[in-house]
């Protein structure tokens, strides 16, 4: 009879037992889904019915943040997940706030650099580093491609 070739991963495995690769497929989106909404609870950031969902590189929020400020940080604490390119911000919040801009970190920033140029003063870089916590532990261990909360400031 000879050799016949198949492809690999279609279809389910021998007996019914196993996935197809769509099935693992969606396995896997709902488990990085529930990670990263376990990751924002282990941050303490209140949200209402936080629900995540995941499509590829594009994650959803929703739900009800209690502020701007944790609304803004949940999607930083999904965007900067590996693996994560997109985040659908489908949140509402319960008191209207400005919204910060976001910032992505290249080679040779430092906070103080980064505040100078949105605040004009180095010794702002504290505003920022308080914006970002609890996922900023230290203000010298920030990373290229890390996206940042650059908030208003109060006059």
């Amino acid at each position: 009879m000879g050799l016949f070739s198949f492809i690999k991963n279609a279809g389910a495995k021998v007996f019914g037992i196993g996935k197809t690769t769509e099935e693992e497929a969606a396995e896997a989106a709902l488990e990085k889904a529930s990670k990263l909404k376990e990751a924002v609870h282990s941050l303490d950031l209140n949200v209402e019915n936080l629900s995540v969902t995941v499509d590829g590189d594009l994650a959803t929020v929703y739900g009800e943040a209690e502020n701007q400020a944790t609304r803004e940080k949940v999607v930083l604490v999904v965007g900067n997940t590996e693996g994560i390119a997109s985040v659908d911000d489908q949140m509402t919040t319960a008191i209207q706030e400005p919204e910060a801009q976001f910032y992505t970190v290249v080679s040779g920033d430092s906070l103080s650099k980064i505040a100078k140029v949105y605040y004009g003063n180095p010794m702002k870089y504290p505003e920022i580093f308080e914006a970002n916590k609890p996922m900023l532990t230290h203000p010298d261990k920030i990373y290229p491609g890390q996206v940042l909360r650059i908030p208003v400031l109060e006059q």
